[in-house]
């Protein structure tokens, strides 16, 4: 569905499997969205609109393709199958009007007074009932061709309706989450149900007034609500208390509701999710999440195929085996079904890569969430698989090189498998290899004297081979844990490690088959194995004090180092504005910053930079005398030094002239 044109043809000519695909009927699709989907009543014809331009597209089932195509002036709000097949349409257009299709194509059209919502006909009156942006419910009747006297109700406006199919109850979704039941025979309103209360339970998060967003009867009795919030609403029209509320968890107003009867569920739908669930329990059986919003959801008559009106060209068909068989025009879904059951197949994209966000993130391609580079599939994400071959190349350069070797590699091993393999010990963890070959050697005697089924041996088995390939997983003798856990082993390990001297010599000279050490071991090993407690404590005693002689060694050795090595002088950068005085001043202010606030306050208090008073309310008042740093103390002492100067200059120049003016009287 990614793919091109193009390239859906091109792969079309290529590939069998893909001409061999199924597409239940042909062109089921509109030119840019589906709005509404619905199917006639003797299940031969689909028909849907949608947009654009306005139209109607009829399918017969029977021919498996298009029937007819019928463009409108105005788009279609919602429409009614009044016939059992196509010779009667009703449709609900945005402009108001209301417009009559009979076989051969456009009969008639009129005009509501208010834009309409939704509508239903009253099959024992022929009256259709209009609900819309009124608190009018019109009515039109078809057999007098005449508008009737409309019904007044108290709600502001009108988004859904339905007609019970069994005692013909009229019932109305209003704005303000109520819905109003009227009588079709005298014209009065019968009932009133607050949804929109009822619709708030613990566990809802409800921001504004739920409206009432699709209406649905299920028998004389039962009737389902849906309201713009994302709840779904079971009542039981003799209480006004719902049988069951199941939100969507969306937030999202109900699209559609559709009752199963055959497994007793309801099939309700916003524009993201279709959930199924049980009507008694509230139990979900399943539910689906298609790519595209959806618009609207039917349900093919007794059987398991569901039909979607989506945001998207391709209107959606589903067959889900378990809720009823395949429809009769295409009864070959069901054995394809079992053999699909049969032989499951992984699907393989060779056009798109699977990628994870770690691995988007290895790649540096993070930055491409989101955008249409990247199609979100379960916990990753698919991406051409061109795109990653370059970003890949960007990033490791390298990595086709690094390919290559590995290729070649596994090839030259490939054909050293075909060779005559010799019984060589493996590269990593020889000592422990030699004992499972000693311990399976005695193993295989004892199971030949009783006639038992040989063990699968560790050095054959996949899940242990990289122990004997990996340099990480060799075995650290000379580890502490090992030494304490194993002290009995040490012997025998020295007598594996001759056993091995002896087999690399054997290889270094003759490249020849050698003959694996098997056998019983010696009666002096069998003993130490067999040995009491005495045995083992006295091995761990010696153990441990090998290991205090190594430590203390190593301690001497550190001793001799530091005494070798000589210490250089460090030298400290100190701020501008600062003097070094000593490193206790230092160490000083790290013992205060240690301190509490009240030993710091104390401590101040007492050299004097901190005065704390009373004051008459009752409170404390504490003022500080901050320190100064030495520049501030040169700047105020050359500050002091210029008014002093300023000072003496003034004096001496007003003395000046005070002894001016004795000498001019003096003359």
């Amino acid at each position: 569905q990614w793919l091109s044109d193009r390239k859906k043809r091109a792969l079309q000519k290529k590939d069998v499997d893909i001409r061999r695909r199924i597409e239940l009927i042909q062109d089921f699709e509109m030119p840019t969205v589906s709005t509404k989907i619905k199917v006639s009543r003797d299940g031969q014809y689909i028909m849907a609109v949608g947009t654009y331009k306005p139209r109607i597209r009829c399918f017969d089932t029977y021919q498996l393709s298009q029937k007819f195509e019928r463009c409108l002036d105005s788009e279609v709000v919602t429409f009614e199958i009044l016939s059992d097949d196509y010779s009667k349409i009703v449709f609900l257009q945005c402009g108001r009007f209301v417009e009559f299709h009979s076989q051969h194509g456009h009969y008639y059209r009129t005009r509501i007074p208010k834009f309409g919502r939704d509508f239903s006909y009253h099959y024992p009156s022929c009256d259709l009932y209009f609900v819309g942006a009124s608190s009018e419910v019109y009515r039109l009747n078809l057999e007098q061709g005449r508008f009737l006297n409309s019904l007044q109700t108290d709600a502001s406006e009108s988004n859904a309706c339905d007609i019970n199919p069994v005692h013909f109850l009229f019932a109305m979704g209003t704005a303000e989450g109520r819905v109003e039941c009227w009588d079709p025979r005298t014209r009065n309103r019968v009932g009133v149900l607050d949804c929109a209360l009822s619709s708030v339970t613990a566990d809802t998060e409800i921001e504004g007034l739920p409206s009432i967003s699709a209406l649905k009867f299920d028998g004389a009795l039962n009737m389902a609500v849906g309201t713009s919030t994302g709840q779904v609403l079971l009542y039981d029209l003799r209480s006004s208390n719902p049988l069951i509320v199941k939100d969507h968890h969306y937030g999202l107003p109900i699209k559609s509701i559709q009752f199963h009867h055959q497994l007793d569920l309801i099939i309700s739908a916003d524009s993201r999710i279709i959930k199924m669930w049980n009507k008694d329990t509230g139990k979900i059986f399943t539910s689906m999440e298609p790519e595209y919003a959806i618009n609207d959801v039917c349900l093919y008559p007794n059987s398991g195929m569901l039909m979607t009106a989506n945001e998207a060209p391709k209107m959606n068909i589903y067959y889900i085996p378990v809720l009823g068989p395949a429809p009769k025009w295409c009864s070959f879904l069901d054995n394809l079904t079992e053999e699909l059951e049969e032989n499951p197949e992984s699907t393989v994209y060779d056009d798109y890569k699977f990628v994870t966000r770690k691995d988007l993130e290895n790649l540096g391609l993070a930055h491409l969430i989101g955008s249409s580079l990247l199609r979100a599939y379960m916990h990753g994400f698919f991406m051409d698989i061109r795109l990653y071959h370059k970003a890949k190349m960007m990033a490791n350069p390298f990595a086709y090189e690094e390919y290559r070797r590995e290729k070649i590699r596994q090839k030259i091993e490939e054909t050293r498998a075909h060779r005559v393999q010799l019984k060589k010990l493996p590269k990593v963890n020889k000592e422990l290899a030699l004992k499972l070959i000693e311990e399976e050697g005695e193993e295989q005697q004892v199971t030949r004297k009783k006639k038992q089924k040989n063990l699968p041996s560790l050095l054959k088995d996949d899940r242990f081979k990289v122990m004997f390939e990996n340099p990480d997983f060799q075995v650290d003798e000379q580890s502490e844990e090992f030494r304490l856990l194993n002290p009995l082993v040490s012997k025998i390990s020295e007598k594996r490690k001759r056993k091995l001297k002896i087999l690399e010599e054997l290889e270094a000279q003759e490249q020849e088959e050698e003959e694996e050490p098997e056998g019983k071991a010696s009666d002096a090993e069998s003993s130490e194995s067999s040995d009491d407690e005495k045995g083992w404590v006295e091995e761990v005693r010696k153990q441990r004090k090998l290991l205090r002689q190594e430590e203390k060694v190593k301690r001497q050795e550190r001793l001799k180092e530091d005494r070798q090595t000589l210490l250089k002088p460090q030298f400290f950068e100190i701020k501008e504005g600062e003097e070094f005085r000593s490193f206790k001043d230092s160490a000083k202010k790290q013992k205060l910053m240690k301190k509490t606030l009240g030993d710091r306050l104390k401590l101040e208090e007492k050299l004097g930079t901190l005065n704390v008073s009373d004051t008459t309310v009752g409170s404390k008042q504490a003022t500080f005398k901050l320190k100064k740093s030495e520049q501030q103390k040169r700047q105020q002492e050359a500050e002091k030094q210029h008014r002093q100067e300023r000072k003496s200059l003034r004096r001496s120049a007003s003395h000046l002239r005070s002894k001016r003016g004795r000498g001019r009287l003096f003359h």
